[in-house]
């Protein structure tokens, strides 16, 4: 019983060496346009959706390729972000204020080569308010007259 035990382990040890790199996500350079939606707590009926054309950069590593808050009179839209990683197709950064009670958040995208979807879950400075920006970009072709990219 022992040995065969052993000789089914011997077996799968090669099926699970470790995990198959996948190929890596990248978002392709362009302009977007972008669906933005703000979620409020209990006001889901008066929120309203608005499209903006953005000009994205496919670079991986330390930045957001441009991805940023999109909602207007948003002050974090300013704010310095840190904590940029990305990994398998999916891009996290924290964005913060400078002051005391100032706003803040955690920002999170899945992306695709030409399409992404983002979350960015906001708390308003020295409010009990939080509230989401939901973002829905697509690639529209390039970057003639879109706005800038961000930080």
């Amino acid at each position: 019983m022992v040995r065969v035990a052993v000789m089914a382990g011997l077996t799968l040890v090669p099926l699970f060496a470790g995990p198959v790199p996948a190929d890596p996500v990248t978002l392709r350079d362009g302009a977007y346009a972008v669906e933005v939606k703000l979620e409020l707590p209990h006001l889901e009926d008066m929120t309203q959706k608005a499209v903006r054309q953005v000009c994205l950069r496919a670079e991986p590593g330390a930045n957001t390729h441009g991805l940023a808050v999109l909602s207007d009179n948003n002050p974090l839209a300013r704010c310095p972000l840190s904590d940029i990683r990305e990994e398998a197709g999916v891009l996290t950064f924290a964005i913060a204020c400078d002051g005391k009670n100032a706003a803040r958040a955690t920002a999170r995208y899945v992306l695709a080569p030409e399409r992404f979807q983002g979350r960015i879950t906001m708390q308003m400075g020295g409010k009990n308010m939080t509230m989401t920006e939901v973002q829905t970009g697509r690639r529209i072709g390039v970057c003639e007259g879109a706005k800038a990219p961000g930080p």
